[in-house]
């Protein structure tokens, strides 16, 4: 008899590999799970059959297997010392029925006891997990039928669970789409870089005289973003001189500027000077107030100032209309300013010098506030200092605008190495140029300003042409956008 022994870690994977090794009639001898894995003990059919032979020595042939007797004998045939009749002879086919029976019954009970072994299993973690909030936890089985209900469900702890998920689901998807947003504009953005970078590289090549403007540009103070513009609009097939000529023509036509006095000295009405510290208000409020005496005389012009903040700033005021025979007003708020217009309506011109304020301060959007609801109309001049770069006269123009500029007033040209920094701001932010000054006397420095002479002024003292490489002209082109730049008429 050749026993064998088969291992795998289920029964049914056990089974195939006895059916593939003894054949599909091989007789299952045990089924038992041992460290882990199902050992399963099997005797081929032959060797079944060869067992229910009976030996030599053995009278009934089954020495080691004991099969029940299914005979009964009838009640009629009763006697009072029966003989127990012989045992039957079992044939091979039914030996090996009765050993496939007790395997088959010993699986099912294996198969039972695993069953109920994972069931338990199951039983005892989810006994052991921790219960879930808001829920009361389940009483255990040893409980007294007596002991008090669990209570109740707390539907309001329930909901608010809920819309807290509900929110940080939201809020977590927002933050996700927030990224990813941000991280689309990064590419779009570098990509457009890059194009822009190859497009003015091939234009560049194709035509030079544009790179020659450019740089022109760039050299007297221009920002890239209106020689972009402006390049990209320039007539094809004239040379580098032509070109240069034509953008600046271009550019005197789109400075906006007065022609005469008459909208400020000879109308009159209620002006303030605004801007930030040091960009010589005062000055010009007193040059302002020269020309105003001498057209119409002391009795038709009135002074206000606003600067109470700094020590002696509003003395220099006076000692101007001390020169010019005009009272000087001084006002805190806009209660004061309401009263001393209120009182200065006869006037023909009332000029207002304001503190100085940084255009990143709140104050400025109170001083506008305060000159908005003066019920007067008062018209805001702006003093532009030439020597600031453009990003800090782009911040200046946006933080005192307010509702509208009535015009601005260049300031400080005789300290400015290039002026272009100052005139591309007035360009794009369409600003309406009323005066430049270049000077601290009064009432001299104080001239009209005239388009053309200040953009020819601006290419006269340019820097070096040649402080830009071949190389950096398509980054400073690709960097250039489009952004606060407004129309500029060609002409």
């Amino acid at each position: 008899m050749n026993v064998k022994k088969f291992t795998a870690p289920t029964s049914r994977e056990a089974l195939r590999k006895v059916r593939e090794a003894l054949g599909p009639d091989a007789v299952i001898l045990s089924n038992r799970p041992m460290d882990g894995v199902v050992e399963i003990l099997a005797l081929a059919n032959d060797d079944a059959a060869s067992l229910a032979q009976p030996a030599a020595d053995a009278p009934l042939g089954m020495p080691d297997l004991e099969i029940e007797d299914t005979y009964t004998p009838s009640p009629m045939m009763a006697a009072p010392a029966p003989r127990a009749p012989a045992p039957r002879q079992p044939s091979p086919q039914q030996m090996q029925d009765a050993i496939k029976a007790r395997m088959q019954a010993q699986m099912e009970a294996q198969r039972e006891a695993e069953a109920q072994a994972n069931m338990e299993a199951r039983m005892q973690a989810r006994a052991q997990a921790r219960p879930a909030p808001g829920f009361a936890p389940a009483a255990p089985a040893s409980r007294p039928a007596a002991a008090p209900a669990a209570p109740a469900l707390d539907m309001d702890r329930i909901s608010a669970m809920v819309a807290d998920a509900v929110n940080s689901a939201k809020a977590n998807a927002a933050a996700e789409m927030s990224t990813m947003m941000t991280e689309l504009r990064a590419m779009r953005g570098m990509m457009e870089t890059q194009l822009a970078e190859l497009s003015w590289g091939s234009s560049q090549q194709r035509e030079p005289h544009k790179a020659a403007v450019l740089r022109e540009m760039l050299a007297a103070g221009f920002s890239a973003t209106l020689a972009k513009m402006l390049i990209e609009k320039m007539p094809a097939g004239r040379s580098a001189e032509e070109s240069l000529r034509w953008v600046r023509t271009v550019l005197a036509r789109n400075i906006s500027a007065i022609s005469n006095e008459d909208a400020l000295i000879e109308n009159g009405g209620v002006f303030a000077l605004v801007g930030p510290t040091g960009v010589g208000k005062t000055t010009s409020t007193a040059k302002l107030a020269a020309r105003c005496v001498m057209r119409h005389g002391p009795e038709k012009l009135a002074l206000i100032t606003t600067d109470a903040y700094r020590i002696g700033a509003h003395e220099q005021l006076r000692i101007y209309g001390k020169i010019l025979g005009v009272m000087v007003h001084s006002v805190k708020d806009e209660a004061d300013l309401r009263i001393a217009l209120k009182e200065l309506r006869n006037k023909h011109t009332v000029l207002i010098d304001t503190v100085g304020v940084s255009q990143r301060d709140q104050m400025v959007t109170e001083q506008v506030a305060m000159l908005q609801g003066a019920d007067a109309d008062v018209k805001r001049l702006l003093c532009l200092n030439s020597t600031s770069t453009q990003e800090t006269l782009t911040e200046v123009v946006r933080a005192y605008q307010g509702t509208g500029l009535a015009g601005a007033i260049m300031t400080k040209l005789d300290e400015a190495a290039s002026i272009g920094n100052v005139l591309d701001v007035v360009i794009r932010q369409k600003l309406n140029l009323f005066y430049v000054s270049n000077g601290q006397r009064v009432p001299e420095d104080l001239h009209l300003a005239k388009p053309a002479e200040l953009v020819e002024r601006a290419f006269r003292s340019k820097k070096d042409v040649n402080q830009f490489a071949d190389s950096d002209l398509p980054m400073l082109m690709a960097a250039a956008g489009n952004d606060g730049l407004r129309e500029v008429h060609l002409g």
